[in-house]
């Protein structure tokens, strides 16, 4: 077990890596770049693989040229910001012109084709609409 004293200098010595103002998590590095939005898992894979790193080095492992090289690899894309940016003005687009789409996304209803009777919760939230549904209140007496 280690003592007090070597688990904190073990902690100081980690270094974390950031790119665009988000910092990569101590795991695997084609897992910690999941992080960022906008980079999934085969996207993280293929990055690893462009800067020659293998994917299962930790991060916290990395030298300052494979950090360089990976951060200029993901600048290439469109992430965070930019990307949450662009993807709510093409939903504003589509509600501003009234389309099927655009009007889902109004009412908070599912938009790509899934029944709406029953199994709509995660778009809606847990409101259910009809009278005998969901928990009942209790009246105070």
């Amino acid at each position: 077990m280690l003592s007090v004293a070597t688990r904190a200098t073990n902690s100081a010595k980690a270094k974390h890596m950031r790119i665009t103002g988000i910092t990569i998590p101590n795991k695997r590095l084609a897992f910690a770049l999941t992080e960022l939005y906008g980079i999934g898992q085969s996207r993280a894979r293929t990055i690893c693989k462009e800067a020659g790193i293998d994917g299962m080095k930790k991060a916290d492992e990395l030298s300052a040229e494979e950090e360089n090289k990976i951060r200029g690899i993901i600048e290439t894309f469109k992430i965070e910001g930019d990307l949450k940016r662009e993807v709510s003005q093409n939903i504003k687009r589509l509600k501003d012109i009234g389309t099927y789409r655009g009007v889902r996304h109004q009412r908070h209803l599912p938009v790509r084709g899934q029944r709406t009777k029953t199994n709509s919760r995660t778009v809606r939230g847990n409101v259910r609409k009809t009278m005998g549904s969901g928990r009942r209140k209790v009246e105070k007496t």
